[in-house]
């Protein structure tokens, strides 16, 4: 058993705290043995629990999901240390340093008089301290790792700032119009690969439309995933009350479930 006292109440630095006991000398095994790359997925799940809690506007679940990312910080904050490459201090530094930075109009002599400007100023003080001369450089710097929807609507605003955009929604609209022809002409034609990039340009597309909208592609995706399973589900239910095997009944049939659903549910 490791030395240490329990409390009523416990702060950040007991955290740092207990993590540096649960990898250490007659600590937790697992704890110990684990990498940067062996936890990162419990990183993003553990983010994912946050949008949960805040979609559902649970107070409780957020504090609790919270804690759960501050865990992962503190987490590999600890690797660091035992490197001695960086702490929890160097961290909380560097993001402190940061927000001095990219707010010149609230902690230097900056004056902006629309969100636009403060968002405009943090982009430009971004690109310069990242060494960004481009917005070509920028988009370069857009991780991989993000959803591609959200990855591609980040793209695309890049490209907007440099002035690289459609004047309207309408050039948006014929750029999806002509990526769904070619995407029928591959599927006549084309190679697998072939068909797979003009699905990709369709989508990509897609997004276009949807910035356009001032819409969150990601997010309007979402809300459709679940929409489609609450349908489902109660077609689902429908067809098991009127003994209507689903995989042997025609889609003409299941499409008129599919109607009665919506009108079940209320939704479009």
């Amino acid at each position: 058993m490791v030395d240490f006292t329990r409390k009523d109440k416990y702060n950040i630095e007991d955290l740092l705290h207990i993590m540096e006991l649960l990898r250490g000398p007659g600590g937790c095994p697992w704890d110990a043995e684990q990498t940067h790359e062996s936890i990162r997925k419990d990183f993003i799940e553990e983010t994912y629990e946050v949008i949960e809690a805040i979609n559902k506007n649970d107070k409780e679940l957020l504090k609790e999901e919270l804690g759960d990312v501050l865990l992962q910080v503190a987490f590999h904050t600890q690797i660091e240390k035992e490197m001695d490459s960086f702490g929890f201090d160097e961290v909380c530094d560097g993001i402190c340093q940061k927000l001095i930075e990219r707010h010149p109009h609230v902690f230097g002599e900056v004056s902006v008089s629309s969100t636009d400007e403060v968002l405009t100023n943090w982009d430009n003080i971004k690109r310069k301290s990242k060494g960004q001369k481009t917005q070509g450089s920028s988009m370069l710097k857009v991780p991989k790792e993000l959803p591609a929807l959200m990855r591609a609507q980040k793209i695309q605003s890049k490209a907007k700032k440099a002035g690289f955009d459609w004047d309207n929604i309408d050039g948006a609209f014929e750029a999806l119009y002509s990526e769904l022809d070619e995407l029928k002409a591959a599927m006549k034609n084309g190679s697998a690969e072939e068909i797979r990039d003009e699905m990709g340009d369709l989508l990509f597309s897609c997004v276009n439309v949807s910035r356009f909208l001032d819409v969150d592609s990601e997010e309007a995706l979402t809300v459709s995933n679940e929409k489609f399973i609450s349908r489902y589900v109660t077609v689902e239910k429908l067809a098991e009350e009127r003994n209507i095997n689903m995989k042997e009944t025609p889609i003409e049939e299941l499409d008129e479930l599919w109607k009665e659903a919506k009108i079940i549910l209320g939704s479009n």
